[in-house]
């Protein structure tokens, strides 16, 4: 695993650049149906977001003036409209026991899911050298005549990730290429998560485009429909 990891820092930008960054941020664009769905259609659209690399926190202000705000060391979820109101979720992760597929989010779990999701897509494999975070190899995943490689990650309490175990695989030149969860938010639907475009800021590999589909019983992607989307730009890392 050491070699593998070694690789996978190296083609994201190297670990000694990301463990002396402290702030990442980006132009988002965040689509799909599942909004809608959720009963949260105006969380889809435009923001900009300011994350910590160090720690878990992240910002996202749309073009309304509202912000969404999530700081895992509080562990509190904000939501600040734009005419001033406020509205705090502490614990979030705990409203969402018992959620189904079908289940909606109130606004607050909405900003919270936007939050910690984005946080940990904008610093991708750097959180495997966060403490507590266990690294474990995985079956390797083929796709289109390509043999991805397999990293599965155990996330500790003091991280929100989309499920307490997450696999991650990585193509022949070390990059994120797919990721596999069980979102706690949602139920547990099996989710196949695509990341076909990066680009070199500074030279931090970040992911720019992000595919969202429900996964089907042998592993493949359900691509009847996208679920969500996520596009980035104008990403800066300092």
């Amino acid at each position: 695993m050491s070699t593998l990891l070694d690789e996978i820092n190296e083609a994201h930008g190297g670990l000694e650049r990301w463990q002396n960054a402290t702030t990442i941020e980006a132009d988002i664009a965040i689509g799909g149906p599942f909004w809608e769905l959720k009963g949260i259609a105006d969380f889809a659209g435009s923001a900009h977001v300011v994350a910590d690399i160090q720690r878990q926190h992240n910002k996202l202000t749309q073009p309304s003036g509202r912000v969404m705000e999530f700081d895992k060391d509080a562990d509190v979820a904000t939501l600040t409209e734009p005419d001033g109101s406020t509205e705090r979720l502490e614990h979030p992760r705990a409203t969402f026991s018992g959620y189904t597929f079908e289940s909606q989010f109130s606004a607050p779990q909405a900003a919270y899911f936007c939050a910690y999701a984005t946080w940990l897509y904008l610093i991708e494999s750097y959180v495997f050298d966060y403490p507590g975070v266990e690294i474990a190899a995985a079956n390797p995943w083929v796709e289109d005549g390509t043999s991805w490689r397999g990293v599965r990650a155990t996330f500790p309490p003091t991280i929100d990730a989309h499920s307490r175990t997450q696999v991650y695989y990585f193509d022949p030149e070390g990059r994120l290429a797919r990721l596999d969860y069980e979102p706690e938010v949602n139920g547990g639907m099996p989710t196949a998560h695509y990341q076909p475009r990066q680009v070199s800021a500074s030279a931090f590999v970040v992911t720019t485009r992000h595919e969202v589909y429900v996964r089907n019983p042998d592993r493949t992607p359900d691509r009847s429909q996208m679920a969500i989307t996520l596009d980035m730009t104008a990403v800066t890392v300092r």
